[in-house]
């Protein structure tokens, strides 16, 4: 039995599949470890399981576009909660304690036209 769901955060969005198994997640067809490099977003990708001792019950085949890397651990992580809701719904609590239920909104702010950035103001002078 497969179980969907879809993560999302900055411009990332990730497609997530859950199946029994022994614990072994892959992502856009490579392993996890090898396709995040960095240990802190393997860290990340892994919490829900954790948190639902469940990082030897399923496997997780994932397809992440969009934004950079830990965007993508990001949206990795939201649809794993999302799945583990879908196996079982008794899992809500310890993810919702753990924040890994909650989707991250934060993007980048625009670029305003005749500024240098986002928030950047011309330099003030007074006279």
């Amino acid at each position: 039995m497969k179980y969907y769901a879809t993560g999302r955060r900055k411009t990332a969005i990730a497609r997530v599949w859950l199946m029994p198994g022994e614990g072994k997640i892959s992502i856009n067809r490579r392993d996890a470890e090898a396709y995040l490099t960095r240990p802190t977003n393997m860290k990340f990708v892994e919490q829900p399981m954790i948190a639902t001792d469940t990082r030897e019950t399923y496997d997780v085949w994932a397809t992440a576009k969009g934004g950079g890397l830990s965007g993508q651990a990001g949206a990795v992580r939201l649809g794993i909660a999302r799945a583990l809701l879908r196996i079982n719904a008794e899992f809500r609590g310890a993810l919702k304690s753990a924040g890994t239920l909650s989707r991250d909104s934060r993007k980048k702010e625009r670029k305003k036209y005749g500024r240098r950035g986002a928030r950047a103001r011309f330099q003030f002078s007074k006279r």
